[in-house]
């Protein structure tokens, strides 16, 4: 998938991975990984066909920055989602850095623009160079560094690990 569509245009490689790494179950990180909160990589989301929602997230990013996608358009974003009224998360593209993010998710599977997504209310965001806090739904105040987050760090050494 990733040599198939490195040369594509953005979205298109934004709806053929979030496509493809929806086909997988969502079991949560105690049935999974017998721990409260767990970040897998892509190689062990893949191996398991199965993840929660930062697994998802995680495999769809990577794979985004494989494909040669800027990572400055791309943010996992942890929000609440309101209508479950729990913490999730899920990957935004941002085509310019003011624009309106499109959310990739793995419960609302359609790929839509953060304004459709009443549901959803943001929490912080990420990519592998920056970490930004959210203000209201629409203003976010750059925070620092993603190695402040022990799982990002965790995940990325077991990365390294794997060679990814």
């Amino acid at each position: 998938m990733i040599n198939q569509y490195q040369d594509h245009e953005d979205l298109e490689q934004l709806r053929v991975v979030n496509n493809f790494f929806n086909e997988a179950r969502f079991v949560n990180d105690i049935d999974l990984w017998h721990k409260s909160d767990y970040w897998a990589t892509p190689l062990e989301f893949l191996a398991k066909d199965a993840g929660d929602c930062e697994d998802f997230s995680i495999a769809k990013y990577f794979t985004l920055k494989e494909m040669g996608l800027d990572i400055s358009k791309l943010r996992i974003t942890y929000v609440k989602a309101t209508l479950l009224n729990q913490a999730h998360m899920v990957l935004a593209y941002y085509e310019t850095p003011t624009a309106v993010p499109l959310i990739l998710d793995n419960i609302n599977k359609r790929i839509l623009p953060a304004s459709e997504r009443s549901d959803l209310r943001p929490i912080y965001s990420f990519n592998a160079d920056s970490l930004w806090l959210a203000r209201t739904r629409n203003e976010q105040l750059k925070a620092g560094k993603p190695d402040q987050l022990s799982l990002w760090r965790d995940l990325n050494k077991r990365m390294q690990l794997e060679m990814f």
